[in-house]
């Protein structure tokens, strides 16, 4: 049996069941096997809706949902209300995803859903994931994870499920591109992602994190794209500029997942 009827099968074990859809290709892929899974009224993908969820990303996420059928219902979260997830610790993302399981299990409840799911694989259970225990204390269950798979797994399984983005690069909020301890702002989040708008505007592809450092932004991009970047780096450094950015630099050591941490 192939990763995509493990997990259809698994979903199908769940109940009706709503999902925390993101628009990446973990919740894509949940989205997509529990569609096809479940029968019509027993699955919703739920998107959070907030100033910190790349307008990009949910572009993706509803173009996604008409093509596959999936259906779909939207929250406002409200986060950027709460002053720990302003104040932007090293467990920021807690208080993020607390907001959002809270809004989404209610929803569950007063609907008469079975389970609650999100879109956690293996490969996050040994990393930095302080919103995983804000899962855990709302019941929330993880499908991927429970089944073992991983984030190659993942990929592969969405890429024969026909879904587009499988190969996509992982997109989380924009809060995570704020150096911890730098308060979350709108204006700085809106500075982040029309950054990394205006970097994917001149061809930058894959992994890519403007990193918010306060009066300074530093680019991550993978080692392929370094000659891209800076074959326009003043254009690059005029633009960020006109967003608030006094200084510009791109990191040596290219993109890698966690890099705020060192600066906490």
């Amino acid at each position: 049996m192939d990763e995509a009827s493990r997990l259809q099968g698994h979903l199908q074990s769940l109940g009706r069941t709503v999902l925390g859809y993101s628009g990446g290709v973990d919740s894509a892929l949940l989205a997509v096997a529990a569609t096809r899974a479940l029968p019509p009224g027993r699955f919703l993908a739920v998107i959070g809706r907030s100033a910190s969820y790349p307008e990009a990303q949910y572009r993706a996420a509803i173009e996604l949902a008409l093509r596959f059928e999936i259906p779909v219902r939207e929250l406002d979260t409200r986060e950027l209300e709460d002053p720990n997830y302003l104040a932007n610790p090293v467990n920021r993302c807690y208080f993020c995803k607390a907001e959002l399981w809270d809004n989404v299990t209610r929803l569950a409840r007063e609907l008469g859903f079975d389970s609650v799911i999100d879109g956690t694989h293996a490969d996050d259970l040994d990393e930095h994931r302080p919103g995983r225990a804000a899962g855990m204390k709302h019941g929330i269950r993880s499908p991927l994870a429970e089944l073992g798979m991983t984030k190659a797994m993942v990929r592969e399984a969405a890429r024969r499920m026909g879904i587009p983005i499988w190969d996509a690069p992982a997109s989380p909020c924009l809060s995570s591109r704020v150096k911890y301890g730098l308060a979350i702002t709108p204006d700085r989040l809106r500075q982040v992602e029309q950054a990394e708008e205006f970097l994917r505007a001149l061809g930058v592809r894959g992994d890519l994190r403007v990193r918010h450092l306060g009066h300074r932004a530093r680019i991550e991009v993978g080692p392929e794209e370094f000659e891209l970047v800076d074959g326009q780096w003043s254009d690059i450094v005029a633009r960020l500029r006109t967003l608030g950015f006094d200084e510009v630099e791109r990191d040596g050591r290219g993109y890698r997942r966690g890099s705020l941490l060192v600066l906490a």
